[in-house]
């Protein structure tokens, strides 16, 4: 049995506690948990700030907190304590960060939507496991309705067709329809109207209409499995849409103060259950799923996973299948080149693996080598002319399932040195990164050049490429008769970087 792990997420609307352990048939054995409502998002959506009482409130919750992991024999340096959208938004989210590490111990990560989409798949995944749904082969809408933001996931066939972060959360829209509007009715246009906003956005990538698969994350959907759904195991339950929208109709007509008593929960989860219930319904009725799959994780359960691969590697290799069909939607949404972007990514991860035992980087950073080979040419979609500039600035705007703000930063500088004369140490704003991520870059930008300039006229005219080093050399050969001429020339204006970078210079046989 492993030593017991714990993870406190500090949330728009409380802070949660949660001791697991990771049992011999890799599963989660819940130890304890502990659930404090604290009106973060109320605070940051009213002022942009999180105030002194909240503050103070937040310490004293995590202090209870220190004492009850010091009975797990758990030190603060030990647990991992994150914090989400609301705590994010903040303009002062430094100094309390600072003052709760000073006062408490505990070391507060802030985490960016795209990370929470990704450490909610892997508890969705997990929690589905060996249970008799398959999201594998469906289309299926991932929902988490949040106090700051509703979190989405949409998959096609399987496969990962794009994540988004909607700043549309039950506490923000609150605040924003606050004193204005009173009724339900105008509560519900105007979640609405916000939802068609962003629709025809979400489906170039997944057609609402062509779901059959609605999985619903969530306190709120929690309540309502327990209330009119029936369990399929243990922790997921599902529940007929119909029994659904009647018990979202009753409960729009119960005040707070009767919710807290019908239902035994605190009065800051009754305030926004109507509305959460609301957002669940109006994403439901563009689907054409008839029952709601609940199942009963968080970001929590996904975390002490993403902290333990080992245990979980077949849903590690599932995970990284789902990052670069993330990526590969992006590419087909901007009319990419597929076969070439396959080509250079293949090529590119011989000449990785080749590196392995010099190149001092982790195997994640393969991952974003990956990820910037089938993505460096999507400029292209608004110009030829500087498309790598173009394509950098497509990544660093768009989601890409599994990566943080700032690996998809990184993503987008690679591709952005992938051709021309220009060097990242030409930018003052790469200088100004931390060592770390400067190599990274140009080590995956070297290797990116010279797997791009082999299939220089995009026509994959090497079908059969061995990489190897031998002495001072890079030597990549190719058992296929075709004229080679625009691959050399490519080469030769592309290795000067790999060389400088790696001390090699690269021979093509």
């Amino acid at each position: 049995m492993s030593a017991p792990e714990s993870v406190i997420e500090i949330g728009s609307t409380g802070v949660r506690l949660l001791v697991a352990e990771i049992t011999p048939d890799r599963k989660q054995n819940i130890l304890d948990r502990s659930d404090n409502p604290l009106p973060i998002g109320k605070d940051v959506f009213t002022s942009g700030a999180i105030s002194q009482e909240t503050q103070n409130q937040c310490i004293q919750i995590l202090k209870r907190y220190k004492e009850q992991l010091a009975g797990w024999g758990i030190t603060p340096d030990k647990a991992i304590c994150i914090a989400t959208s609301a705590f994010r938004d903040s303009k002062n989210c430094d100094p309390v960060m600072d003052r709760i590490l000073v006062q408490t111990g505990f070391r507060v990560k802030i985490v960016d939507g795209i990370e929470e989409n990704k450490l909610m798949y892997l508890a969705v995944s997990d929690c589905l496991k060996d249970q008799p749904v398959d999201f594998k082969n469906d289309n299926t809408l991932i929902l988490n309705v949040g106090g700051s933001s509703t979190e989405i996931m949409m998959m096609s066939g399987g496969k990962m067709a794009g994540v988004h972060s909607l700043r549309l959360g039950t506490v923000r829209i609150e605040h924003q329809i606050g004193g204005q509007i009173a009724s339900y009715h105008d509560i519900r246009r105007y979640v609405e109207e916000s939802i068609n906003n962003t629709k025809e956005s979400l489906e170039t990538e997944l057609n609402f209409s062509d779901v059959n698969q609605f999985i619903a994350v969530g306190q709120d959907m929690n309540l309502a499995a327990l209330l009119v759904g029936h369990p399929i195991s243990t922790f997921l339950w599902e529940i007929d849409i119909e029994r659904f929208h009647e018990f979202r109709r009753e409960v729009q007509d119960y005040s707070v103060d009767e919710m807290v008593g019908r239902f035994r929960i605190s009065y800051s989860e009754a305030e926004t259950l109507q509305v959460s219930l609301l957002i669940y319904q109006l994403f439901l009725n563009l689907t054409k799923a008839t029952k709601i799959i609940v199942p009963e994780t968080n970001i929590r359960h996904g975390i002490i996973l993403n902290k333990n691969p080992a245990q979980n590697e077949l849903l590690q290799d599932e995970y990284n299948m789902q990052i670069l069909a993330s990526a590969k939607n992006l590419l087909r949404k901007y009319h990419g080149d597929q076969n070439h972007a396959e080509c250079v990514r293949m090529i590119a991860v011989k000449i990785f693996d080749c590196l392995k035992d010099e190149i001092s980087l982790e195997e994640h950073a393969k991952m974003l080598l990956e990820i910037a080979a089938l993505l460096h040419d999507v400029g292209v979609f608004i110009k030829f002319a500087h498309h790598n500039f173009h394509s950098a600035y497509i990544i660093q705007n768009s989601d890409i399932f599994g990566l943080t703000k700032r690996e998809i930063s990184i993503v987008a500088e690679i591709s952005k040195y992938h051709r021309g004369s220009q060097m990242p140490q030409d930018e003052e704003n790469f200088l100004m990164m931390p060592r770390s991520d400067r190599m990274l870059i140009l080590k995956l930008t070297a290797i990116l050049r010279i797997a791009d300039a082999m299939d220089r006229g995009h026509i994959q005219t090497f079908n059969d490429i061995s990489v190897k080093l031998q002495q001072n050399a890079l030597l990549i050969t190719t058992k296929n008769s075709k004229n080679p001429v625009l691959e050399r020339i490519a080469l030769q204006e592309k290795a000067g970087m790999f060389e400088s970078v790696f001390g090699y210079n690269v021979i093509l046989v």
